[in-house]
C-alpha cells in the first residue's frame, strides 16, 4: 500500500502525546519531505533513514515521499522518530505487513548502519502507550526504563533489521521483564548516628521528615549542617509506586536517562550556587525540567544559599507553594511537578563565625545586614523549620557515636507519615483551610501561647500556619492524636532564627 501509519510519542513536558507518522509513496521525482511543525533533528532523520534502511539490506524506494507527523501544530523534537519512519517506508513500500502496526507504538533513533540509539522520555511515551492500550517497541538501551510502567508489553531491539523481523513474525522479540522493584545494587543510606553531637538539629531534622517540611540551618563552617541534609534522604520513607514512576519519568527526560539504582528512593539534589534561574526552575525553547522538579518527591539542598543571586531564589517562591512550575515560552508551554522538600545551609554572617566561641568575628554589622538581606523575608517565611547549628568543642568530636539510627528513625517516621494519610490524605506540610482547621485545632492554653508567640515574634498570618502545622508533624511522630502544649511549644522554637534573621 502506498500509505502506511505509525503510531509514536512527542514530549510535552513530562507528558507523551500521541503522534501519528503517516507515511505516503506516490508518483514522481524522488523526494524526502518531512512535514508537521518538525525541528531540524527532525528533518535530518531523512539522511539517517535512508542510509539505515540501505545499510540494513532493505530497498529504498526511489519514490517520492512525504512523511506527515501529526498533529501538524505539535512541535517535534529529536531523532525518536526515525524508528517510526523507517518502519513507515518499508510498510508503505510493501516491506512490511501493515497490519502488524496495529496497536503497537514505537520511538528510537536511527544511526547511519541501522542499528537503533537510545532516546529521552521512554518512561512516559511506555505510561502513555498504556493508556492507550498499545504495545510499545523501543530500542535496547531503553529497554529496562520502558519496563518500569508494567502497564504494557514492552519489546526492544537493537537495530532495524531486528524490528522489521519481529514485525514480520519471522523472529519474535521477547517481551521485556520488569525489575524494577529489586534492582542489581541499591545506593546506600547515610546513617544519622554519624553526625556527631548536634542533637537539636537532629531532632529538627526528623521533625522536618515526619510532615515534609522545608528547612533552614545555620551555623558556622564545618558544623554538620551538609551531614544532615545529606543524611535526609535515609529518613524518609521510600516512594509508592505512582511516585516512583512520576520521578523516574521526570529523571528520563534528562540525556543520562534514569539511574535504575535510585528507583523507590527519594531524590537528593544540591545545585551550585551558580546555578541560573532557568537551571533551578527548568526553561530552554524546548522546556525541560529543573533542579526543583528534579527534586520532586525528594530533598532540593542549598548550600550556602545567600551565595545564591537574590532573583535566583526567589523563583522558589511559587514552586514552594504549589508544588508545580510553569513554563511559558512564545510557541511552547509547559508544566513540571515540583512537590520537593527545600533544605538550606548558611552561614550567620560572609566569614561565618558570628557568634561562634571559637573564633572571632571580622564582619562589620553592615557587611552581616547585607549578607542576610539576600533571603527575602517572603521567602524565610515559607520555610517552617528555621534552626541554629552551633559550633561543638573538640571533645564532642571525639566521643563515640550515640543515638538511634537513620533505620530506627525511618520506621518512626513512616508511622507518622501512614497516620498522616489515614487522617487527611496529604502530608502535613500541604495542611490548608479547613483541613488545617480540623487537623490542628488546639486548646485554650495552647491557643494562648500561639497567640502571645505571635505578636512576641512578629509571626505573619504564613508563619501561624506553619507552626500549627510543625506542632502537627511533632504530635504524629510522638503518636499523639491532640496537639499538646510541649508540641506547640517546640513547633515555635523553630521560628525563633527568622526573628534574628530579620535584625
Amino acid at each position: 500500500m502506498p500509505l502506511a501509519i505509525v503510531h509514536s510519542r512527542a514530549l510535552t513536558g513530562i507528558q507523551a502525546a500521541g503522534v501519528a507518522v503517516e507515511c505516503d509513496l506516490g508518483p514522481g521525482l524522488p523526494t524526502f519531505a518531512v512535514v508537521g511543525l518538525a525541528e531540524t533533528a527532525v528533518k535530518e532523520a531523512r539522511d539517517r533513514v535512508r542510509s539505515a534502511i540501505q545499510n540494513s539490506g532493505f530497498e529504498f524506494p526511489a519514490r517520492r515521499m512525504v512523511v506527515n507527523l501529526a498533529p501538524a501544530d505539535l512541535p517535534k523534537e529529536g531523532g525518536r522518530f526515525d524508528l517510526p519512519m523507517a518502519i513507515g517506508i518499508l510498510a508503505a513500500s510493501g516491506q512490511l505487513p501493515a497490519a502488524a502496526l496495529e496497536k503497537l507504538e514505537m520511538i528510537g533513533e536511527l544511526a547511519l548502519d541501522g542499528s537503533l540509539r537510545p532516546v529521552t522520555g521512554t518512561l512516559s511515551s511506555a505510561l502513555a502507550a498504556g493508556q492507550a492500550g498499545h504495545a510499545i517497541l523501543v530500542p535496547q538501551g531503553n529497554a529496562r526504563e520502558a519496563a518500569f510502567a508494567q502497564s504494557t508489553p514492552v519489546f526492544a531491539c537493537a537495530n532495524l533489521a531486528e524490528a522489521v523481523a519481529h514485525l514480520r513474525g519471522t523472529d519474535r522479540l521477547p517481551e521485556v521483564v520488569c525489575d524494577a522493584e529489586s534492582p542489581e545494587s541499591a545506593l546506600p543510606y547515610l546513617d544519622l548516628r554519624d553526625v556527631r553531637g548536634q542533637e537539636s538539629a537532629k531532632r529538627a531534622l526528623i521533625v522536618a521528615a515526619v510532615g515534609g517540611h522545608h528547612l533552614l540551618l545555620s551555623g558556622p563552617p564545618g558544623t554538620g549542617k551538609s551531614m544532615l541534609a545529606a543524611r535526609l534522604p535515609g529518613l524518609l520513607p521510600p516512594l509508592h509506586r505512582s511516585e516512583a514512576l512520576e520521578v523516574a519519568a521526570i529523571h528520563s527526560l534528562q540525556g543520562d536517562g534514569f539511574d535504575i539504582r535510585q528507583w523507590g528512593r527519594r531524590p537528593f539534589r544540591s545545585p551550585h550556587h551558580s546555578a541560573s534561574s532557568a537551571a533551578l526552575v527548568g526553561g530552554g525553547s524546548h522546556p525541560r525540567p529543573g533542579e526543583i522538579s528534579l527534586a520532586h518527591h525528594g530533598i532540593l539542598f542549598l548550600d550556602e544559599m545567600p551565595e545564591f543571586p537574590r532573583a535566583v531564589l526567589e523563583v522558589l517562591r511559587e514552586p514552594l507553594e504549589s508544588g508545580e512550575i510553569h513554563i511559558a515560552r512564545a510557541a511552547r508551554r509547559a508544566t513540571f511537578p515540583a512537590r520537593f522538600q527545600l533544605v538550606a545551609a548558611m552561614n550567620p554572617c560572609p566569614c561565618g563565625h558570628l557568634g561562634d566561641p571559637q573564633q572571632m568575628c571580622r564582619c562589620t554589622p553592615a557587611q552581616v545586614s547585607q549578607y542576610r538581606s539576600r533571603l527575602s523575608g517572603p521567602l524565610l517565611d515559607r520555610i517552617d523549620i528555621q534552626m541554629e547549628v552551633p559550633a561543638l568543642p573538640v571533645s564532642a568530636l571525639q566521643e563515640a557515636a550515640q543515638g538511634e539510627s537513620s533505620a530506627y528513625w525511618r520506621g518512626r517516621i513512616a508511622q507518622a507519615v501512614d497516620r498522616q494519610w489515614q487522617r487527611q490524605q496529604v502530608r502535613n506540610a500541604q495542611l490548608q483551610g479547613e483541613l488545617l482547621d480540623q487537623c490542628c485545632a488546639l486548646d485554650a492554653v495552647g491557643t494562648r501561647l500561639l497567640s502571645r508567640a505571635t505578636e512576641t515574634l512578629h509571626l505573619s498570618a504564613r508563619g501561624y500556619h506553619r507552626v500549627l502545622r510543625v506542632a502537627r508533624s511533632i504530635a504524629d511522630l510522638e503518636g499523639s492524636d491532640p496537639i499538646s502544649t510541649q508540641h506547640l511549644a517546640e513547633a515555635i522554637q523553630y521560628r525563633r532564627l527568622a526573628q534574628i534573621l530579620a535584625q
